[in-house]
């Protein structure tokens, strides 16, 4: 079956501003980034970008093929972080809710089933937000509840209510080999552990050789996996992808890892995480003595919830502690995962496509965009096929500086030290100790180096800008180091 996505478009903050002709930037910040085009970095590539005060966005201080569109990479989470601090607000929780089909006998059986209906929580079951639990936590929860209604015998299912969702769970345009790894986890209505898993190699000290896998943490049932993958004893990084799509068990993994004498560790994406879930729960309840008669089981329609006895409420972090692990940490599933919420909000099944419409209704209403500056197939920017102009996320930006909700916003991009978002301008300002004055959301992908965020002048006036470079042949830093000039130009202002 073939998707069809929107097109998400906007008017500029100043409709008049983004009809008309590109304004005649000149001056010194100008004239340096012009004649920096000429890097051998950028030779073949394409680099376009913008920046400005954020009260003065018709007067750029450089801009150059900003409305130009170009693959964004990661930088595409500022515009659905901010639809979603501006639609849900900065101290929204998701819920996740666990239901009796009915009430238990005086003997403590449960005729019916269980539900753990699915509310979209990309946290559920992750310690990595402040304020969340770990999976475990979660499930022993779920079973205190269940033991505080008097249930010892459950005779029906437990089922993963994904009702909620719809459609792909992962972007069509994400590459297959990014699809099975942690970094492109499904999309579900009841995640859980990040929706992945730990795959364990067993040690092997010499380079290029066959390396195995000795277990996962946690275990999932059903796994398959065969390895390809070799030791290299030159490289300390992880270059080993798993290959399976959403639902699929049946796992391949190529690549290499380095020579180790105590093993090696990656993250894989889960098959079906809502099946886990209540995989997860069947088990603790029987390893606490509750019977449960039959298999967990997703459930893909939703049941009437009203005749139901409500057990537990399982509720997220605030959500603007989840946006900087969207911004923060660059992390993929939860920007996805917000981007079908925007979906639910509006009234709609939280579907991809659904998402989608959401996000440009977003940037419709706030002037933030034209018709034909962006178009968008997922919320992460994993996908390579997502474009949209640095004059796009200039708006967003320069919108953001004056939301209600700036603080979280700005809070949830990185310092250039960071040790999230890639430290993509690690070596920026380091002996001048001034590099909290930059926030950056940075973007890399096959062939795309992007950074975009706020700096503060000298006067303590606040700037917007936005760096792109597309098809780049090389990973030569030198790439970052033009953009780190850059930012000390807009600093010293």
């Amino acid at each position: 079956m073939k998707y069809n996505f929107p097109l998400l478009c906007l008017l500029a903050i100043c409709p008049v501003a983004l009809v008309a002709q590109e304004p005649q930037t000149t001056g010194p910040l100008q004239n340096f980034v012009q004649d920096k085009q000429q890097m051998p970095v950028l030779e073949g590539a394409s680099w376009g970008g913008i920046a400005a005060y954020t009260d003065q966005i018709q007067e750029p201080l450089f801009a150059l093929h900003e409305r130009t569109r170009l693959t964004p990479a990661s930088t595409l989470k500022l515009l659905t972080s901010a639809a979603a601090l501006e639609t849900f607000g900065s101290s929204h929780r998701f819920e996740t809710r666990l239901y009796a089909a009915t009430t238990p006998h005086e003997n403590g059986t449960l005729s019916g089933a269980l539900y753990v209906q699915g509310g979209g929580d990309p946290t559920l079951g992750s310690p990595r937000v402040p304020g969340a639990e770990s999976w475990q936590k979660v499930v022993k929860k779920w079973v205190d509840a269940v033991q505080k209604a008097g249930i010892k015998r459950i005779e029906g299912p437990i089922y993963a209510d994904v009702s909620a969702f719809e459609g792909p769970s992962v972007s069509p345009k994400v590459n297959w080999e990014n699809m099975g790894n942690y970094y492109a986890a499904p999309a579900s209505p009841l995640c859980f552990n990040d929706n992945s898993f730990d795959i364990h190699f067993q040690p092997q000290l010499r380079a290029n050789q066959p390396v195995y896998v000795a277990s996962t943490t946690p275990l999932v049932s059903g796994l398959s996996m065969q390895s390809f993958v070799k030791t290299d004893g030159l490289s300390k990084k992880d270059n080993a992808y798993v290959y399976a799509a959403p639902g699929q068990y049946e796992l391949k993994i190529f690549g290499t890892i380095p020579t180790s004498v105590t093993g090696f560790t990656i993250k894989a994406a889960l098959p079906d995480p809502a099946l886990f879930a209540v995989q997860s729960l069947r088990q603790a309840l029987q390893e606490a003595g509750i019977e449960v008669m039959q298999d967990a089981q997703v459930l893909y329609d939703a049941p009437d919830y009203s005749t139901m006895q409500l057990l537990h409420t399982y509720q997220s972090p605030l959500l603007k502690d989840i946006i900087v692990i969207v911004n923060k940490r660059s992390f993929n599933l939860y920007a996805d995962m917000l981007l079908r919420q925007l979906a639910l909000h509006a009234g709609k099944k939280g579907s991809l496509e659904n998402g989608l419409a959401a996000l440009n209704q977003f940037l419709q209403q706030n002037n933030i965009a034209g018709a034909t500056d962006t178009v968008l197939y997922d919320g992460s920017g994993l996908a390579r096929d997502n474009l949209l102009t640095p004059q796009t996320l200039l708006n967003t930006l320069v919108f953001m500086s004056k939301s209600p909700y700036f603080k979280e916003y700005y809070n949830s991009l990185a310092t250039p030290d960071d040790r999230g978002d890639l430290l993509i301008l690690r070596r920026f300002l380091k002996s001048h100790k001034r590099i909290n004055q930059v926030r950056v959301k940075g973007g890399t992908i096959d062939g795309v180096k992007a950074a975009a965020g706020y700096v503060y002048d000298t006067e303590g006036r606040l700037i917007a800008f936005v760096m792109i470079a597309n098809n780049l042949a090389s990973k030569d830093e030198s790439l970052w180091r033009f953009h780190e000039d850059i930012l000390k130009k807009l600093i010293a202002l």
